[in-house]
C-alpha cells in the first residue's frame, strides 16, 4: 500500500541491520528502537502511541529468551509484528448483526470523508454476502446528496429510501419501518456532514441515534488527513459513543498514521477500508494483516480472497483442461486479463507476494498493457482469437490499426502467448498439478448452489 510505504521502508531498513548481526546487545535494540521511533513520528502516528509502543517492544526485545536467541533479529521483528496488530485492534471487527432483523447502522462523519460512497460500497459488501440492504438517505443539506445516493443505490442494486421536507430522524425511522415491511435485514442511514464538528450537527446525529437506536455508529474518516482524522474520530466518539471507524483513502500516498493511532486513541476498532473510488474498493480490515504488510512480510490470505472472488471455479477447471490439452486461446488470454482486473492494480497484488513487493518496489509497473493487449485481442476475428497461428503481416497490420496499436505491439502480444503456452506445457508436466481440485471446488459450489434453490422452494 502506498500509504505505508515510507514507514514500510524505513521499519524493514531496521530490521535489515538487525539480522545481519550473529548477536544482539541491549545497545543493539535501543538504537534499532530509536529508529523505529523516528520512522513512527514521521508516519504521523499520534505521539503518545508511539512512546508506548517502542516501550513494550523495548522491554520484550531486551529479554533473556531475544537476546541470547538463535536468530535474534528474527525474534525482534516478530515481538514488533506482534505489537503492531494488538496496536491496531488485534482481530477483524465484525459488525454486529441484529438477533432481529433490520441491523442498523449509522454512518457519520466530517463532509468530504466519504460517507456516501462508503454507505454505497457497505451495502455492496452486505449484499455479496447474501444479505438484503437498504440505504436512507438523510442528509439533506448538501445539494444532489440525496441523488447521488439513488444512483449509487441504482448501481449496486439496491433500494435508497428518501423523503422530501421531513427531518432526519424522522427519515431514519420512516426507512426502519419499511425495510421491516419489506424484508430488508440491513439499513445503512448516511447522515449529513459538516466542514468542521459544532453543536448543530452533533444535536442532529443525536436525534438520529435515539429515533432508531443503531447497532452501530461508525465514522468515516479520511486518512489523508492523518492526524487530524483520529482527533475527529475521538470528538466524535465522546459525543455519540462510536461502535468503529471506516478508513477511507488507504489507497492515497498518506504516511499511515490514522490507522496505526485510531485504535489506541479512541478505543473503536478499524472495521473496513477504502482502497479506491470503485464500489468493490472496500475491504474488511484485519490488523495480523496491514502489519504484514508494513514489515514486508505480504499478504497472502487476502490475495488468496481476491483471487476466489475474482475467478470462477468452474471457468479454471475448463481453463486447466485446456492448458493439458495445449488447447489455450486468445480468448482465454482475454478472460485471464479481466479476472486479474477484477483483483485489483497489478502492483497491489505484489505487494502482498511476501519478499516480491519489497524487491520490486523501484520498479514501475505500465498498467496500460493490460488496456493495450485487451484492445489487440478485441480487433481480432473469433477465428484469430481461436488460431493465433494463422496471423501474419497483412493481418498483425489490420489488426494494430484497428486496436490502436503498432505492428509490434502486436508481435509482442503474440510472442508472450506463445511463451506462456510453453511455460503451461512446462507445468503441465510437473508432478502434484491435478484437475481434481478445481473439479471438487466446481462441484461443491454447484451442490451449494442447488441446495439453496431446494431451500427457497
Amino acid at each position: 500500500m502506498a500509504m505505508f510505504q515510507n514507514l514500510s521502508d524505513r521499519i524493514q531498513g531496521v530490521f535489515k541491520r538487525l539480522r545481519g548481526k550473529g548477536a544482539l546487545t541491549e545497545n543493539d535494540v535501543s538504537e534499532a528502537m530509536r529508529e523505529v521511533r523516528v520512522a513512527l513520528l514521521e508516519a504521523d502516528v499520534n505521539f503518545r502511541v508511539v512512546k508506548d509502543l517502542v516501550a513494550r517492544i523495548k522491554e520484550r526485545a531486551v529479554g533473556t529468551e531475544v537476546l541470547h536467541s538463535l536468530t535474534p533479529g528474527q525474534q525482534v521483528i516478530k515481538i514488533v509484528n506482534e505489537e503492531l496488530v494488538a496496536l491496531m485492534g488485534g482481530t477483524e471487527s465484525k459488525i454486529a448483526i441484529a438477533s432481529k432483523p433490520p441491523t442498523v447502522i449509522m454512518l457519520v462523519g466530517l463532509q468530504g470523508a466519504g460517507k456516501t460512497t462508503h454507505a454505497a460500497k457497505l451495502v455492496h459488501h452486505f449484499k455479496k454476502q447474501g444479505k438484503h440492504p437498504m440505504l436512507a438517505a438523510c442528509d439533506i443539506y448538501r445539494p444532489a446528496a440525496v441523488k447521488q445516493l439513488c444512483v449509487l443505490g441504482e448501481q449496486v442494486g439496491v433500494p435508497v429510501f428518501s423523503q422530501e421536507k421531513a427531518k432526519p430522524a424522522d427519515i431514519a425511522a420512516a426507512a426502519l419501518k419499511q425495510a421491516a415491511s419489506n424484508g430488508q435485514d440491513i439499513v445503512v442511514i448516511d447522515t449529513a456532514g459538516r466542514l468542521h464538528i459544532n453543536e448543530e450537527l452533533m444535536d442532529e446525529l443525536g436525534h438520529i441515534k435515539d429515533k432508531v437506536t443503531p447497532h452501530e455508529i461508525i465514522i468515516v474518516v479520511d486518512a489523508m488527513i492523518g492526524q487530524d482524522s483520529v482527533n475527529v474520530a475521538e470528538q466524535f466518539h465522546q459525543k455519540l459513543g462510536l461502535t468503529g471507524v471506516i478508513l477511507s483513502k488507504l489507497d492515497g500516498d498518506t504516511r499511515g498514521g490514522a490507522a496505526l493511532s485510531v485504535k489506541a486513541v479512541t478505543g473503536c476498532p478499524i472495521k473496513f477500508a477504502g482502497i479506491g473510488e470503485k464500489i468493490e474498493a472496500l475491504e474488511v480490515f484485519y490488523p495480523e494483516r496491514m502489519a504484514s504488510r508494513i514489515l514486508g512480510m505480504g499478504d497472502v490470505l487476502t490475495l488468496i480472497e481476491k483471487a476466489e472472488q475474482a475467478v470462477d471455479a468452474e471457468k479454471a477447471r475448463q481453463l486447466e483442461e485446456k492448458i493439458r490439452k495445449q488447447e489455450l486461446n486468445l480468448e482465454d488470454f482475454l478472460d485471464q486479463i479481466a479476472a486479474v482486473r477484477n483483483m485489483g492494480s497489478f502492483s497491489s497484488l505484489l505487494e502482498m507476494i511476501p519478499g516480491v513487493g519489497n524487491q520490486l518496489k523501484d520498479v514501475t509497473i505500465d498498467e496500460n498493457q493490460f488496456n493495450r493487449a485487451e484492445a489487440i485481442i478485441r480487433s481480432m476475428t473469433q477465428e484469430e482469437r481461436q488460431h493465433p497461428s494463422i496471423i501474419k503481416d497483412s493481418r498483425k497490420k489490420r489488426i494494430a490499426a484497428g486496436s490502436g496499436a503498432t505492428v509490434q505491439d502486436v508481435g509482442r502480444l503474440l510472442k508472450q502467448y506463445e511463451d506462456s503456452k510453453k511455460m503451461m506445457k512446462q507445468m503441465t508436466q510437473m508432478p502434484g498439478l491435478k484437475a481434481d481440485k478445481f473439479k471438487d471446488k466446481a462441484g461443491k459450489k454447484k451442490k451449494a448452489q442447488k441446495g439453496k434453490k431446494k431451500r427457497k422452494r
